[in-house]
């Protein structure tokens, strides 16, 4: 019986890295794409493609314009070697079945205004995953290729306790959509990566039910990346979501602490929380040891909201306010369920889900007025 059960767990570990490494390798191959096209690098380019695929494309002369990769490839000849020239991309979803797979990427050209979308067939030969055919469209865009990074946890319960939490949905959707639709690019880390769990889903709310419905935002949640896969160089803003999960993983995690210490210190970015999130944001220290708080008002959801007498209560790690009142800050917040929002220099904060969309067009205010 010994013998069966480690060859069944054999198999079904053996399966889970089957998985994983055939997402990783689909991820690698478009990166090579993007970073081909980007850089002028068309042997990262040719390493992407099947020797023999063809772009589908739009021309205004014809009705398609069917390009093959031999060709494609010599138009980033022109430019020099490994120099940006303009193009920014990202992975946006992938999905496989077997050997075959389908993927998007975005595009973005700031200088042009424009916004392109790539389509991918992908299939792996002898081993290797490549893309085998590629159709593209576009539009005019106000996405400027700047980024905010959302810090959201991985924790599914309260502490130890088998109470369910998550990651509350409004808090993400109503600030996500402010930036997105202000062209701007969003990003979620996690301290494990992966997915996460979500809490608080109204479908009746149109907002939420508009990106519980829509792929690619669920794929950017679902494939949260992990804090060694972040370059902070890359994100004017990071803002802690909110929801019980945020009492856990986050608040302790030292690679996101240093993340957000250098967006905030050696990108003179912003630190931003709402509501729960704010317990991410009590354990920051400057570099000269102080704690970020310090002297600075803050808001969040307060100890006195909090139903004292619940079960879910007994298991928080610590208080919000007190942990930011013993820790020098200034806590303010308003009447529940309102909106309230503080900014105290480069840290934005807000009280409850309902500051979501205030907390992220304040950042839009202080990262346009300081361009």
């Amino acid at each position: 019986m010994r013998k069966i059960f480690f060859a069944i767990l054999f198999v079904l570990v053996s399966n889970l890295s089957f998985s994983q490494s055939d997402q990783s390798l689909i991820e690698n191959c478009i990166q090579n794409y993007i970073e081909g096209t980007s850089y002028n690098k068309p042997e990262s380019i040719s390493k992407a493609f099947y020797s023999e695929a063809d772009l589908f494309l739009s021309h205004k002369e014809k009705p398609l314009w069917i390009v093959p990769i031999s060709e494609y490839v010599t138009w980033f000849q022109k430019g020099k070697n490994g120099e940006f020239n303009g193009r920014i991309g990202r992975i946006i979803s992938i999905e496989y079945y077997n050997d075959i797979a389908v993927a998007k990427a975005e595009i973005l050209i700031p200088e042009r205004k424009q916004e392109f979308m790539d389509m991918f067939l992908l299939k792996k030969i002898q081993g290797e995953w490549k893309i085998i055919s590629k159709s593209a469209s576009s539009k005019p865009s106000n996405k400027m290729g700047e980024r905010i990074l959302f810090i959201v946890s991985n924790a599914h319960y309260y502490g130890n306790s088998k109470i369910s939490t998550g990651n509350s949905f409004a808090e993400i959707v109503n600030a996500y959509d402010t930036f997105v639709n202000s062209g701007y690019t969003v990003d979620f880390v996690s301290p494990n990566g992966g997915d996460i769990p979500l809490a608080y889903i109204n479908t009746s709310d149109d907002m939420q039910k508009k990106y519980l419905y829509n792929p690619d935002f669920i794929y950017a949640i679902k494939y949260t990346l992990s804090p060694k896969e972040v370059d902070y160089k890359n994100y004017k803003a990071v803002h802690y979501i909110g929801g019980g999960s945020a009492m856990y993983d986050v608040p302790e995690n030292l690679d996101i602490q240093r993340l957000s210490m250098q967006v905030y210190e050696e990108n003179n970015g912003i630190v931003s929380s709402v509501c729960h999130g704010t317990a991410g944001i009590v354990n920051l220290k400057t570099k000269n040891g102080k704690f970020l708080v310090e002297g600075k008002k803050i808001s969040g959801y307060p100890d006195s909201f909090e139903k004292q007498d619940g079960e879910y209560f007994k298991h928080f790690p610590f208080l919000i306010q007190k942990t930011i009142e013993e820790r020098g800050g200034d806590f303010k917040f308003s009447k529940r369920n309102e909106s309230y929002v503080e900014q105290d220099g480069r840290i934005i904060t807000g009280q409850n889900f309902q500051s979501s969309n205030g907390v992220a067009l304040k950042i839009i205010e202080l990262i346009e007025k300081n361009k």
